[in-house]
């Protein structure tokens, strides 16, 4: 059965940075699109970040280009999240998915699985 294991959610006060990774396992990692995804308290999860499995193309939600970088070792299966300049808005679960393509999990499809979760709050 695939795994995708978040960690490095926590507490982090406006204006600072996080690094989530991803590991995963039973999973062709190298040869999978991988996604970022977030659901904060009373709404909708909601795209973050997708890269696909060669590292030639990622995308990012408006609200966090410039600020979050995504990326992956696939010599260690692991995706990570970059997240810097957060603010309370970033607020939320943090989700890793695998994904059928990286430009279809910008548009919420094609999500095969999903991790449990890590919890981002941003907060003075």
């Amino acid at each position: 059965q695939v795994q995708l294991v978040e960690s490095g959610g926590g507490l982090v006060q406006p204006g600072g940075s996080l690094r989530l990774s991803c590991a995963a396992s039973r999973l062709t990692f190298s040869t999978y699109n991988m996604a970022w995804f977030r659901q904060a308290p009373g709404k909708e999860r909601e795209f973050v970040a997708a890269i696909d499995w060669s590292h030639s193309n990622t995308y990012y939600a408006d609200s966090v280009k410039g600020r979050f970088t995504i990326s992956r070792d696939n010599a260690k299966n692991t995706m990570y999240l970059q997240m810097n300049s957060l603010n309370p808005e970033d607020t939320a679960v943090y989700y890793c998915a695998a994904v059928a393509t990286a430009r279809g999990a910008a548009q919420g499809k094609g999500i095969d699985y999903w991790g449990q979760g890590t919890q981002v709050t941003v907060s003075s």
